[in-house]
């Protein structure tokens, strides 16, 4: 077992690497100059080129890459260009906001999903079967940010009933129930896409399970169905609802950044937009490798608790 943990981890070291290359290369043919944005118009060529070389931005690009790489296996993610303070103390704080967020997604769309799921799986072609499919199917069509547009005009700016933007109350920060009226609109809007598919798939594994030979065995010899389906049906449909959420957290992770940005809400998408808009490189490849990593994580656990699930799981 221990064997095949570590084969599944060194297996993950490429893709890690391919990934730190491509994040670099993107932001380094991405158009802009961030010495400009910091000295002005009115720089002189001899401080800009001061300035560029403080930064390492006048080396080759390959040098500038295994340099950066360097820094980053220390845990060195550099300082902000334009901030001018280390990258890992303004990341570490607004990645645990958009963890916080991602979480909340996670709860909504798992949570809802599987009980959707099981409930349309248990009585198909029923009035719930039907209703709650058709919603899953638009909803896994429904853009992100335009929902969480749709959400806050309804909820906030004509109802009023929960608030537009922020994580907390100016008069209430830190606590837990302003907290938690901050990130209900931005949560739902986050989880819709992954409710939908998480529903859908859950009533199709149950429905598989349910067909399979051996449920019918059981079922011929009067075993009870109540007695089925929580010793067997649900044991044999986790592994493909478990694996599909794995893939899921990814895709929440991804939609987080762009809710951000609809609601304010200080975490990486927030980050990432002004530091893109800014141009400040260290920044902008801290937050795209901690989102990259963040995923590749989230499937390298996932693929091995699916894998400890099975038990026809080679060694």
């Amino acid at each position: 077992m221990s064997g095949f943990v570590l084969k599944r981890i060194l297996s993950v070291l490429p893709v890690l690497f391919s990934v730190t290359f491509f994040v670099f290369l993107t932001v380094y043919l991405s158009p802009g100059d961030p010495v400009s944005n910091i000295l002005g118009q009115q720089a002189t060529p001899e401080n800009v080129a001061e300035l560029r070389k403080e930064f390492g931005l006048d080396e080759p690009f390959l040098m500038q890459y295994f340099l950066w790489l360097s820094h980053i296996v220390k845990g060195d993610l550099g300082d902000s260009i334009i901030m001018r303070v280390p990258v890992m103390d303004v990341l570490m704080k607004n990645f645990k906001n958009t963890l916080i967020l991602t979480l909340g997604s996670l709860i909504i769309c798992v949570g809802l999903g599987v009980v959707i799921g099981v409930l349309s799986g248990l009585k198909p072609s029923s009035w719930f079967d039907r209703i709650s499919m058709f919603l899953a199917q638009l909803g896994a069509s429904v853009p992100v940010f335009w929902l969480g547009i749709v959400l806050m005009w309804i909820f906030s700016l004509q109802l009023g009933w929960l608030p537009s933007s922020g994580m907390y109350d100016m008069r209430n920060e830190g606590s837990f129930f302003s907290l938690l009226e901050h990130m209900l609109l931005p949560s739902i809007a986050t989880a819709i896409v992954s409710l939908a598919v998480i529903a859908r798939l859950t009533r199709s594994s149950l429905m598989d399970v349910m067909n399979a030979d051996y449920i019918k065995t059981f079922r011929s010899y009067g075993m009870p169905a109540s007695l089925i389906i929580r010793r067997h049906v649900f044991r044999n449909m986790l592994s493909p609802v478990i694996n599909i959420t794995g893939l899921q957290i990814g895709h929440l992770l991804g939609g987080v950044l762009f809710v951000e940005m609809v609601f304010s809400w200080p975490g990486i998408g927030t980050l990432l937009y002004q530091a893109i808009t800014a141009h400040d490189i260290p920044m902008i490849q801290a937050g795209v490798l901690f989102v990259a990593f963040s995923f590749v994580l989230v499937n390298l656990i996932t693929d091995l608790v699916v894998d400890m699930l099975n038990p026809r799981m080679s060694g």
